[in-house]
């Protein structure tokens, strides 16, 4: 018997088995892209049904008086307390967690080697950003509100939040800085500058798009917070904010960031769990369209700017 007919027998290659399997991949892909385009459409359905729900429930309530006046419980009255509020934790909260988020990126990215201790902080970061936000906020309530005795302030609700988020602004940080090709790098330190000058002057500049939309992203998550808020920032109706009064020692001054201060979301849920008032789900309903707005703009902020700003550091 010769080499070509014991190759044909009955051990020898089966000529339809190759296209049955070809068949079944392809049919296998295609039932994965299916699903995975019936997961996005899913999920751009839920988004567009609760966006069009608060928007025809704020018909008719959102307005610029809506935004300038102060809360009333005879009449709609507004939100500019609570949403003065917001904006202030959110500046207070980025100022403090930027930079160091930066720095630790920095660290993370250019400095620490691939060993134990980086894994245990990465395990960390991944463990405080996979915590129940009211965990932080019960931690906020013992720390800074009982044991520093500083009462309900906007500061204690900010160094809560950063503690909160700070993982998050580390990890966007070190993953825009990693993106940064190690060429650039290596043609840096080749002209003979010095490893911080490469990357104050190079990855830094280079980085920027990543940073940018790491930075937005975790406003939007800032500004959207609620439960660490509750226990840390207060829980009440802000009365009139005098904006002319600039002593920071002084808790009636909307400027001082050791007075207490009712964010956007947490006075949706006072109104929805203790609100009495007629006007108050016309209230809730005009406040959550704001704040899903606010955040909304966060996200489709991040991308563009980071497009742009990509596009014009790459030249593409």
């Amino acid at each position: 018997m010769t080499a070509a007919s014991r190759t044909d027998g009955p051990s020898g290659p089966k000529p339809g088995l190759k296209g049955t399997a070809s068949r079944s991949s392809i049919l296998a892909d295609r039932a994965a892209t299916v699903a995975m385009w019936g997961t996005g459409v899913l999920v751009l359905l839920i988004l567009g049904a609760i966006i069009a729900h608060f928007a025809i429930a704020a018909w008719g309530v959102v307005s610029p008086s809506f935004l300038v006046s102060d809360p009333s419980e005879t009449a709609l009255g507004g939100i500019l307390p609570v949403l003065w509020n917001s904006i202030y934790i959110l500046v207070l909260t980025m100022l403090i967690a930027v930079p160091i988020g930066i720095l630790g990126g920095i660290y993370m990215s250019e400095y620490a080697g691939e060993n134990a201790i980086t894994n245990v902080i990465r395990l960390a970061e991944e463990s405080i950003s996979s915590v129940p936000s009211i965990v932080v906020g019960l931690f906020g309530l013992i720390l800074f509100v009982d044991d520093f005795h500083w009462g309900f302030s906007a500061l204690g609700g900010s160094l809560a939040l950063t503690f909160f988020n700070l993982p998050l602004m580390t990890r966007l940080a070190e993953q825009a800085l990693r993106a940064v090709p190690q060429e650039e790098r290596t043609a840096s330190l080749a002209l003979g500058a010095t490893k911080w000058q490469t990357i104050r002057h190079v990855v830094l500049p280079l980085s920027i798009p990543g940073l940018i939309t790491g930075i937005i992203l975790t406003a939007g998550r800032v500004f959207g917070e609620a439960a660490v808020l509750l226990f840390t920032a207060g829980l009440g109706t802000p009365p009139h904010y005098d904006f002319t009064n600039f002593d920071l020692t002084n808790p009636a001054s909307p400027w001082s960031p050791f007075r207490a201060a009712t964010t956007l979301s947490v006075y949706i849920y006072k109104l929805n769990s203790e609100g009495l008032g007629a006007f108050k789900n016309q209230i809730i309903d005009g406040s959550a369209a704001i704040l899903i707005s606010i955040v909304l703009i966060f996200n489709l902020g991040a991308r563009f700017l980071g497009r742009v700003l990509s596009r014009r550091l790459t030249s593409t």
